[in-house]
């Protein structure tokens, strides 16, 4: 990743916010996924978190959904690549969650994702003015603690914690993973192959530094420890075999002990 990163710069901009819902017939930006990688990335993201039972019914994860919030009479949707909110109220009967506002709805997010790809660099923007920069936004409006960029073709991985309402880089621990205090996981790069996709992944760890699995993985996991107990009955009779041969050769036949 080429670009280089510098603290956005001061600005007496003023921000009057206003938290509220969407009117329900408010037009949300169609913007299309900028490449196939991302996806697969927030997919994969969700999955091993739900396989885990991490994710619970008061939380709202998703990819490429809008967060909004009016700002100086304007309203301001920026949909991140991934999102987590670990607390929101339920949607009213009836009703499909369209977009999200924090506070209205439920709590701050506590993580926003992005995905590099081949355009502008609007990851790292600090635009102070309407209709402001992603980083701007996060940082500034939003005031999301943790704020994560990732280049999935150079597998390069950029965490950042709000601090003093400014956005620090912070360094990865001697495993190169970072921890997420509201989550109570790390995240880091691997690198393999999923969904026909061979390249760099970012992937969850527990605590105790175990990988949280992929669906595949764990099925693959499930045939490895059946084959291990199959080949352990196998020995296991093999002993008993064994062990009846050389009574018999004693003259003692087992079926009567």
């Amino acid at each position: 990743m080429t670009q280089t990163l510098s603290k956005p710069p001061a600005t007496q901009t003023k921000y009057t916010i206003i938290w509220e819902k969407l009117p329900a017939d408010f037009t949300l930006p169609d913007d299309p996924v900028e490449n196939i990688d991302q996806p697969l990335l927030a997919a994969a993201l969700r999955e091993s978190l739900e396989l885990a039972g991490f994710i619970l019914a008061s939380m709202l994860i998703a990819s490429n959904f809008g967060l909004c919030a009016k700002v100086n009479d304007k309203t301001i949707v920026k949909a991140p690549d991934w999102v987590y909110v670990p607390s929101v109220l339920p949607p009213e009967q009836g009703e499909v969650r369209r977009s999200y506002t924090p506070n209205a709805e439920g709590e701050l997010p506590a993580v926003v994702m992005e995905f590099l790809s081949d355009t502008d660099g609007s990851e790292y923007s600090t635009k102070p003015t309407y209709p402001y920069g992603k980083w701007r936004f996060y940082e500034r409006i939003l005031q999301v603690p943790v704020y994560v960029i990732f280049a999935p073709k150079s597998g390069e991985l950029e965490l950042y914690r709000l601090v003093s309402g400014q956005y620090e880089l912070q360094d990865a621990d001697a495993n190169n993973r970072f921890w997420i205090e509201s989550m109570g996981l790390f995240l880091g790069v691997w690198e393999g192959e999923k969904s026909q996709r061979r390249g760099y992944w970012l992937r969850w760890w527990d605590e105790n530094g175990n990988l949280l699995l992929w669906g595949v993985e764990k099925v693959q996991q499930e045939q490895q420890r059946a084959e291990q107990e199959q080949q352990r009955a196998e020995q296991e009779q093999q002993r008993a075999d064994r062990l009846a041969a050389y009574l018999r050769n004693q003259g003692i036949n087992p079926d009567e002990i």
